[in-house]
């Protein structure tokens, strides 16, 4: 019994001292790897001048090969800086719509993978938010590359102009600038505007030349150039960028990118002018001659604004702006707002396929039409302490001389600068 004991100590001590000279062997040729490895990168590192104190470096002992060479490195280090704030950009706004579109995913999974029962009462929710568009850059690489420089967080404020409203525009992007909003882009559509926005600091996109389209665009007024934005949108929505379209007859008082929920497809300011005519209200109409059956509730609501919406890059969106195009290329007399309206509500019905699409409207008060600020928020002492986000004269022809009065009012603290103007158009 001792004998094999021994044996067997003998014999693990033998493995255990084999594994040693395994492991001081592996360290030995470690070692001696790292040290060809220094060596070469050493020699292969070009060597710099290293300055201890810069204050007892002798300009007189550089030589202009010398100075050449750092202000080379310098150059090349700030290309490299610039390249990693990019880098970083899209890392945070990759973080950004990651953590985003988790929910989205979850909802997406319950509602499209497996079946599951429904929860209980009261806990039961459809998918709200479609999924973003996987972007295609190849669409359009020019515009890719400016959108880029211009987007933060793959958003932008977009407006389509040319000289026809170059007074009006130049109050719009003033404002902007005013407020602190970054992200805005100026689609110009003629050479006067192009050259007044570079001369302005103003950042531009000019489309390629397009036949037809390009004729409205130069001479066209409010109505035929606002037909045009929805097929200009479109390249936008492909490239994976959502976008707050707006006309150029809106004054904006703070960021609107702090005051969008982001759920919907198109998230729009209304025209209506209160709680019922905003958001909705059941309005019955009466037919006597139907006697018993005399009441017939409706469901009714106020257009949404066409000049001021905030658009996702989702199939449901570059959808809806494919109908409203397809539909004003048809008939050009039709108005874009009433056609962007019965394609985002009309439901599908024998012959017609209505739009899936999410929309949500925004806050009147915020995103104010100039139809509650001139026949209600300036006769309240309450409401005119109100800070809205933007106002947008879409209700009276005056455009510019109320666009002003608003900036008097909100910006500049004149609290008499809005009380000359009608309710209403004279």
């Amino acid at each position: 019994m001792m004998a094999g004991r021994r044996d067997a100590l003998l014999t693990r001590e033998k493995g255990q001292s084999s594994i040693g000279s395994r492991i001081f062997i592996a360290v030995v040729v470690g070692v001696l790897l790292g040290c060809v490895f220094a060596f070469f990168s050493s020699s292969s590192t070009p060597n710099f001048p290293h300055f201890h104190n810069p204050k007892m470096v002798s300009s007189s002992c550089e030589s202009p090969e010398q100075v050449n060479a750092l202000k080379v490195d310098i150059l090349s280090a700030k290309e490299k800086n610039s390249e990693l704030k990019k880098q970083v950009k899209g890392l945070m706004e990759r973080l950004r719509f990651a953590e985003q579109g988790k929910g989205h995913a979850q909802e997406q999974f319950v509602v499209l993978g497996e079946n599951h029962k429904a929860g209980p009462f009261g806990t039961v929710k459809g998918l709200r938010t479609n999924p973003p568009v996987a972007p295609d850059e190849s669409v359009n690489p020019r515009l890719a590359k400016i959108l880029e420089e211009v987007a933060i967080y793959k958003e932008l404020v977009v407006a389509l102009a040319n000289s026809n409203v170059k007074e009006m525009l130049q109050l719009w992007f003033t404002n902007i600038k005013k407020v602190g909003i970054p992200n805005y882009l100026v689609v110009a559509l003629d050479d006067e505007i192009e050259e007044f926005c570079k001369l302005n600091d103003v950042p531009i996109y000019r489309r390629d030349p397009d036949q037809g389209v390009d004729a409205v665009a130069k001479t066209g007024g409010n109505h035929a150039v606002s037909g045009l934005k929805f097929r200009i949108l479109r390249e936008f929505l492909q490239l994976g960028y959502s976008v707050l379209l707006s006309d150029v007859d809106i004054v904006y008082l703070q960021n609107p990118f702090d005051h969008l929920y982001r759920d919907s497809d198109v998230e729009s300011m209304s025209d209506g002018h209160n709680n019922m005519t905003a958001y909705g209200y059941n309005d019955v109409f009466d037919e006597p001659s139907m006697g018993w059956a005399r009441y017939a509730h409706t469901m009714r609501i106020w257009v949404y604004n066409s000049g001021f919406f905030y658009i996702r890059p989702t199939l449901p969106s570059i959808e809806l702006l494919d109908r409203v195009a397809d539909r004003l290329s048809k008939d050009p007399k039709s108005w874009d707002q009433a056609v962007f309206n019965e394609e985002l509500f009309f439901p599908s019905h024998p012959g017609y396929d209505g739009l899936h699409a999410a929309r949500r409207t925004m806050d009147m008060f915020l995103f104010m039409n100039s139809k509650v600020l001139f026949k209600t928020v300036r006769k309240d002492a309450k409401l005119k302490r109100l800070k809205p986000v933007i106002v947008h004269v879409n209700y009276h022809p005056d455009k510019f001389a109320r666009m002003k009065a608003i900036v008097d009012f909100y910006l500049s603290g004149k609290q008499d600068a809005l009380d000359h103007f009608p309710d209403g158009s004279d």
